[in-house]
C-alpha cells in the first residue's frame, strides 16, 4: 500500500479519475436503491452522479494532454488514509439517512483529497483544475440542497417521509412488536405456574428463562421463514427474524428476572409490577406505530395478558 506523499503527479491524476468513477457509481447505486420507495431523492442522487461523471471527464482530458492515453489502475484501497467504505450493495434495505450520510462523507473526503493533491502538483494547469474541483466538491453539498429544494417539494417530502415511516413499521416495528407481545404474554403462564406450584423463586426463574429463550428461537425462525420480503417490502427475512427473536426473549425475561430475588413474595410482587409495565409499553407502541386507539390497544393487550396470567396461577395452584 502506497502513502499519498509517495504518489507522482501522474498517479495523483490517475487516482482522482478512479475516485470520481467510483463516486459516480455509488451515486448511481443510491439512485437505483431509492427509486422505488423514494423516487424524488433518487433523482437527487442521479443529478450528483452526472456531476461526478463531468469531473471525471475533465480529469481524464487533463491526464491525456499531459501523460497520454494509458491510465494506471490506482484505487483508493491502494493508498493509505482513505476511509473504508461499506459496499452499497450490502446496505439493504437502503435508507434515506444512510445514503445522505454516506454521500456527505464522500464529498468531504474527496474535497480533502483535491486540496492535498493541488498542494503537491507542480503543473499549473493541473493544480488549477484540482483547486477548482475541490471548490466544486465544497459546494456539492449546497448543490445537493438546491436539488433537494427543486425535487423535494413539500408534498413530495411528506410522501417520502410517510414511505420511510411505513418501511420502518414493516421491517422493524411489526416483527419487534409481534415478538414483544408473544414473549411478554405467552411466557406468563409457565412462569407463574412454576412459581405458584413450587413457591420457589429459583424454579420460577429457570422455567422463565427456558420459556423466554425457547420462545425467542421459535419466533425468530418463524418470522424469518414467513416470507423473503421481496413482494411485501418487509425487508431481509433474517433481520426480521433476529429482531423478532430478540424482542420475544426480552419480553419473557422482563418478568423472569424478578425471581432472582430469594424472597418468593417479594419476587412475585415485583414480577407482577413488571408485567403491568410490559403490557402498558406494548399498548403505547401499538398506539404510536399501528394507529390503534390507546384504550383499544390497552384493552386488547391487557385482557389477553390477564387471562394468561390467571391461567398460570390457577394451574400452578391446583
Amino acid at each position: 500500500m502506497r502513502t499519498f506523499e509517495s504518489l507522482t503527479e501522474r498517479e495523483i491524476l490517475a487516482l482522482a479519475i478512479t475516485l470520481e468513477e467510483e463516486d459516480s457509481r455509488v451515486y448511481a447505486d443510491f439512485a437505483e436503491g431509492l427509486k422505488e420507495s423514494f423516487p424524488a431523492t433518487a433523482q437527487i442522487f442521479e443529478g450528483m452522479r452526472v456531476e461526478e461523471v463531468g469531473h471525471r471527464e475533465r480529469l481524464f482530458e487533463a491526464y491525456r494532454q499531459r501523460f497520454g492515453e494509458h491510465i494506471p489502475l490506482l484505487r483508493r484501497e491502494d493508498v493509505k488514509g482513505f476511509v473504508k467504505r461499506r459496499p452499497v450493495w450490502l446496505i439493504r434495505p437502503l435508507g434515506l439517512e444512510v445514503a445522505r450520510r454516506q454521500a456527505s462523507t464522500m464529498e468531504e473526503e474527496t474535497r480533502r483529497f483535491y486540496e492535498q493533491a493541488a498542494k503537491r502538483t507542480q503543473d499549473l494547469g493541473i493544480r488549477q483544475l484540482l483547486d477548482t474541483l475541490a471548490e466544486e466538491e465544497r459546494s456539492h453539498e449546497h448543490r445537493a440542497d438546491e436539488l433537494e429544494k427543486e425535487k423535494l417539494q413539500p408534498a413530495t417530502r411528506e410522501q417520502e417521509e410517510h414511505a420511510a415511516r411505513r418501511l420502518f413499521v414493516l421491517q422493524v416495528v411489526q416483527p419487534g412488536l409481534a415478538g414483544l407481545m408473544d414473549g411478554s404474554v405467552s411466557t406468563l403462564a409457565p412462569v407463574f405456574a412454576a412459581a405458584f406450584a413450587t413457591h420457589k423463586s429459583w424454579d420460577a426463574f429457570l422455567v422463565g428463562m427456558a420459556a423466554s429463550i425457547g420462545a425467542g428461537i421459535s419466533m425468530g425462525f418463524a418470522e424469518a421463514l414467513s416470507d423473503d420480503g421481496s413482494l411485501t417490502g418487509r425487508g431481509h427475512p433474517w433481520i426480521r427474524g433476529v429482531i423478532c427473536g430478540l424482542m420475544t426473549t426480552l419480553g419473557g425475561i422482563g418478568h423472569t428476572l424478578p425471581f432472582l430475588i430469594k424472597n418468593f413474595g417479594m419476587a412475585t410482587s415485583v414480577a407482577v409490577v413488571v408485567v403491568a409495565i410490559e403490557l402498558f409499553a406494548i399498548s403505547l407502541i401499538r398506539h404510536k406505530y399501528m394507529d390503534t386507539p390507546f384504550l383499544a390497544a390497552a384493552l386488547q393487550v391487557v385482557v389477553g395478558g390477564v387471562l394468561v396470567f390467571i391461567t398460570g396461577i390457577l394451574i400452578g395452584s391446583s
